[in-house]
């Protein structure tokens, strides 16, 4: 087994990551709450700290700034996460995580939202010190991080220890090509049904047929909503936040610009044990809107012997500046496959918080359930 500095090539599983944490690489200012764990198969949710800062635009720091000195030239307002706050749709939010890294040489990091984040329209990415990118921490890293927030259809409750990203971490050359994907395909399927169309990556496709006898196809975020708490669970009504969208019989669904949409994938997806996934962006050549702000699909997703069989990926949809028709079977994003460093020991699904899993069309952990 390879030691924590020196791991093999490929995306860090669960216990490598524990033992990260436990040689110092990882370091938590905050107490541990007893809430759900906190590592996934290859993935580390990161908690928000107890310090933010309400600034009037995004910004990166670059190569000759820290984070802080990127607010202080800003003079944004402190804010304390203690009791919690409400962030409002349209502003910008940077918020000091709890974690600190101290990342070895030949380790890198990065970051994306959680499947939760995504599905309530709260973008946010992570930023280090000295970082020329988002949601990017170089090799050798040593600083804090913070996470920007901006809610973007409805206002939500954050606190200090609410989760809202995950980061993992990656020695050495871990994604797949095309004759990758294909050789895994080949021996664990990575969707169901038809063959699937492999070109930098694995192609999902939008399903607009229906889920069951009802019609539904997807959701509408609604306007002028009360406040989503971002720690609760199975606790809204989602008619208050959500209006359903059914079948049409021409299979189609307009996009109404700056309007935030949950559909799902045509395809049961399938991450195999040795492997995680990540859905790419959608190439804007194709067509004037953006998909899944949520990317990360951790080993086991969709597997059966964890319970996983017929899982869909859920995707978090928005036009960008004019109104787009999407069509039962259009390819709207790719999954990208990495090799695993080490077997994870549990898999998704097996695990506390695992919310997703044999998941068709599902909200976030948030809504009640039927």
């Amino acid at each position: 087994m390879s030691s924590p500095a020196d791991p093999a090539p490929g995306l860090l599983a669960a216990h490598q990551i524990q033992a990260l944490r436990d040689a110092g690489a990882i370091r938590s200012a905050l107490p541990a709450d007893g809430a759900a764990p906190v590592l996934q198969p290859a993935s580390l949710d990161l908690r928000l700290g107890r310090r933010a800062w309400r600034v009037r635009a995004s910004f990166l720091p670059g190569r000759s700034r820290t984070v802080l000195d990127g607010m202080a030239a800003q003079q944004a307002d402190e804010l304390d996460l203690e009791r919690g706050v409400i962030l409002e749709p349209g502003t910008v939010t940077v918020v000091e995580l709890d974690d600190r890294l101290a990342l070895p040489p030949g380790l890198r990091a990065s970051a994306n939202p959680k499947s939760s984040t995504g599905r309530i329209d709260v973008f946010t990415r992570v930023i280090a010190d000295r970082a020329r990118r988002f949601d990017t921490i170089e090799p050798g890293y040593a600083g804090p991080l913070y996470a920007e927030v901006s809610p973007r259809t409805f206002p939500v409750r954050v606190r200090a220890g609410s989760r809202l990203s995950q980061i993992r971490f990656t020695a050495g050359d871990a994604r797949l090509d095309d004759a990758g994907h294909r050789a895994l395909h080949a021996a664990e399927p990575l969707v169901a049904g038809a063959e699937p169309v492999i070109a930098e990556g694995v192609a999902v496709s939008i399903d607009l047929a229906g889920f069951d006898a009802s019609g539904l196809v997807g959701y509408r975020a609604k306007r002028h909503t009360g406040v989503i708490d971002v720690d609760l669970v199975d606790a809204l009504d989602p008619s208050d936040y959500w209006e359903a969208i059914h079948v049409r019989a021409r299979r189609e669904l307009i996009l109404d610009p700056g309007e935030f949409y949950l559909l799902a994938s045509k395809e049961a997806v399938r991450v195999p044990p040795g492997h995680a996934a990540e859905m790419t962006p959608f190439d804007p050549l194709v067509g004037e809107f953006r998909v899944h702000y949520a990317g990360f699909f951790d080993p086991g997703f969709g597997c059966a012997e964890v319970g996983g069989a017929g899982s869909r990926a859920v995707l978090e949809v928005r036009s960008r500046d004019v109104p787009f028709v999407l069509e039962d079977g259009q390819i709207v994003g790719r999954l990208v496959y990495e090799r695993m460093s080490e077997p994870p020991r549990t898999l998704y699904g097996a695990v506390a918080g695992s919310n997703y899993q044999a998941q068709g069309l599902k909200l976030s952990k948030h809504f009640r359930k039927g």
